[in-house]
């Protein structure tokens, strides 16, 4: 089984919406049973708190359950449970190897396509349909790399 941490800062927008996004791929490719996913937050401003409603939206305008889920704090365990920590964005890099430490299985979602750029938080540009085509496109190619494809 391959176990997946998506983190972002407060664990309500961009990790919920991967989280969400990643797991409707895997139950539509019926594979499930392979893979544990979840999120979780490198600051503790939204502990508890419920994903956003502006990720809640964009995630129904595709037709994608969003994943029940309350917002954590990742924890040095985390490094140990997961295979992947996949970070958003550079600052969560550097969050991340601040609670953690440094750690191989920490990694950037658009390094699967590629890509050296961040996914914007949506908390602050509101474009949630921007930060949905970033997650889109990080988890086909990071579910592509898990398959051998």
């Amino acid at each position: 089984m391959t176990r997946i941490l998506f983190v972002c800062h407060g664990n309500i927008c961009r990790s919920t919406m991967a989280q969400s996004v990643l797991q409707y791929m895997v139950n539509n490719a019926g594979l499930s049973h392979r893979f544990e996913i979840n999120s979780a937050a490198t600051s503790t401003e939204e502990i508890g708190n419920p994903p956003h409603y502006g990720t809640v939206e964009e995630l129904r305008k595709h037709n994608i359950p969003v994943i029940p889920h309350r917002a954590r704090q990742l924890t040095k365990d985390d490094a140990l449970h997961y295979d992947y920590l996949i970070g958003m964005d550079s600052a969560n890099i550097r969050n991340m190897q601040r609670i953690v430490g440094n750690s191989e299985k920490i990694c950037k979602l658009m390094s699967f396509a590629d890509l050296d750029k961040d996914v914007a938080d949506p908390w602050y540009t509101g474009n949630f349909a921007r930060t949905y085509a970033d997650v889109k496109l990080g988890c086909e190619k990071l579910l592509e790399k898990l398959n051998g494809k």
